[in-house]
């Protein structure tokens, strides 16, 4: 199996974004997060935080079972 490339720039995530690319609720994000089974979102503001469009990226396509 060959390793899929990213060809997309890296950027922040924002909540609604994680949620579009999981297909989870805010509730379960953050319970797979307090569990240590998702990447962690970081402070990007005083009263905003965002994932790494890699990480969540890469999460997914574990899932999906395309990472070896």
């Amino acid at each position: 199996m060959s390793a899929i490339v990213n060809t997309q720039p890296r950027r922040i995530y924002r909540l609604p974004q994680v949620q579009a690319a999981t297909g989870f609720g805010r509730a379960w994000i953050y319970e797979l997060m307090k569990r240590g089974d998702f990447p962690q979102a970081r402070k990007i503001g005083a009263r905003a935080v965002g994932w790494d469009s890699a990480a969540v990226d890469a999460w997914v396509a574990a899932q999906l079972g395309e990472v070896a």
